[in-house]
């Protein structure tokens, strides 16, 4: 997804209370996050590290480092349907000239918090409708407000629509933000996330997905965490069989710098897992 309107909060994740590594993930290295310091620390894990000195942005790897060469973004060529995602930060998009290149969806940002709204969302909405573009919406979690605020907020700007896609809930870490502090612990996280997810699928009558960011996932959804609802996963540097191991996800965000015909800028790019026949079964569930 995108930068947030506002910022989020000022540290990251502070101690998240401690999780057991998966059996499948490799074990060797520091179990502690290498973007740790004694000042500010990211996270606090169980959790080994492989390879921290190429890439230590991330905690772990769920493959051995000599099969990474065999999982690269890339591999996002292999499934057949692809869409974008999009909030005000891409302009004005040209819907028609989109559905045009091929483009097979859209998640378009709606809100977030409890009172921030996406100023391109209504023409957004409306024009990816009228383009013929199967669409849906998502809100992004800020994590100092009540999560009936958060929903109320997305409720409130969009509507229920028999033929839109299933909300998104988009959860990720924002370390910059200068006016949310709170520290987030894995349960409250959860318990949080499984109101507002509930709310949506009460509300909506269809079941949300999950959008999340690696780290994320690692210190929070790790081991099936709230699994019951479909996964949207970040990875635009591997396959995610390298950052989710064996969590089976619906939609891969494998590009945030993508150039598609229509959109001014550059433009989050995702993959559905599976075929095009898939596609059309997972769209007929999934719309009225």
């Amino acid at each position: 997804m995108h930068a947030p309107m506002t910022p989020i909060f000022h540290k990251l994740l502070r101690p998240i209370a401690l999780f057991a590594a998966a059996t499948s993930l490799a074990a060797c290295g520091s179990g502690v996050d290498p973007g740790y310091s004694s000042r500010s620390p990211r996270f606090a894990t169980s959790v080994s590290v492989n390879n921290a000195k190429r890439d230590p942005s991330q905690l772990f790897y769920a493959v051995h480092e000599s099969e990474l060469p065999n999982f690269p973004a890339s591999r996002s060529s292999e499934f057949a349907v692809h869409g974008i995602d999009v909030s005000k930060y891409q302009g004005d998009v040209d819907w028609q000239a989109v559905k045009d290149a091929g483009v097979a969806f859209a998640y378009i940002k709606a809100t977030e918090g409890g009172d921030a709204v996406d100023s391109k969302f209504q023409r957004n909405w409306a024009a990816a409708r009228a383009a013929g573009i199967p669409r849906g919406a998502y809100h992004f979690v800020y994590w100092c407000r009540p999560p009936h605020e958060e929903i109320a907020n997305f409720k409130s700007v969009v509507p229920v629509e028999a033929d839109s896609l299933p909300p998104v809930l988009d959860v990720e870490a924002t370390p910059t933000s200068r006016s949310c502090k709170r520290t987030l612990y894995r349960e409250e996280v959860l318990e949080d996330m499984k109101k507002m997810l509930q709310e949506m699928e009460r509300h909506y009558g269809k079941k949300p997905i999950i959008y999340s960011s690696v780290d994320f996932y690692q210190s929070i959804l790790h081991e099936n965490a709230l699994a019951e609802y479909p996964i949207w996963v970040r990875s635009t540097k591997y396959h995610p069989t390298v950052r989710y191991g064996s969590r089976k996800w619906t939609f891969w965000q494998y590009r945030s710098d993508g150039a598609i015909s229509g959109v001014p800028g550059a433009v989050d790019q995702n993959a559905f897992f599976g075929s095009e026949e898939q596609w059309r079964k997972w769209l007929a569930e999934n719309r009225g």
